[in-house]
């Protein structure tokens, strides 16, 4: 009986565990590595949401065709301690996004750092890369 409990007890405790960590991907489950990629376009929308931030930018390929990328930063607590804002990002602001691009060839990445329209590089909250170094 006192087997069965603890296998009970420990199930009831790891439940709601297990569904914080499968809402919170793993960056290598998503992203490539091995693919980094450089976008630079206009931005079309910002989410500012737990447990990451999205940038959506129009990026012009050569040839001229638009394509709407999504760009997934850091947390919005981690990116407020490296100096972003809510007003950081603004809609029409031209964007470098510097990161890595998804594993199923979506048109998504994890940024690394964004250049903002002032000329500041900063850093963008990837699970790939560390403010260390990176500014």
């Amino acid at each position: 009986m006192t087997k069965t409990l603890m296998v009970v007890f420990s199930a009831m405790i790891a439940w709601p565990l297990g569904a914080s960590v499968i809402a919170h991907h793993s960056f290598d489950a998503e992203f490539d590595r091995n693919k980094p990629v450089t976008l630079k376009g206009a931005v079309t929308k910002v989410e500012w949401g737990n447990p990451h931030i999205w940038i959506f930018i129009d990026v012009t390929e050569t040839g001229g065709k638009v394509s709407n990328w999504g760009v997934e930063g850091g947390a919005p607590n981690a990116l407020f301690r490296e100096g972003w804002r809510k007003d950081s990002v603004k809609l029409g602001d031209i964007l470098t996004v510097e990161g890595y691009s998804a594993r199923d060839g979506s048109l998504r990445a994890n940024a690394v750092r964004v250049t903002l329209p002032d000329g500041r590089r900063v850093f963008a909250g990837s699970a790939a890369g560390s403010s260390g170094g990176n500014r």
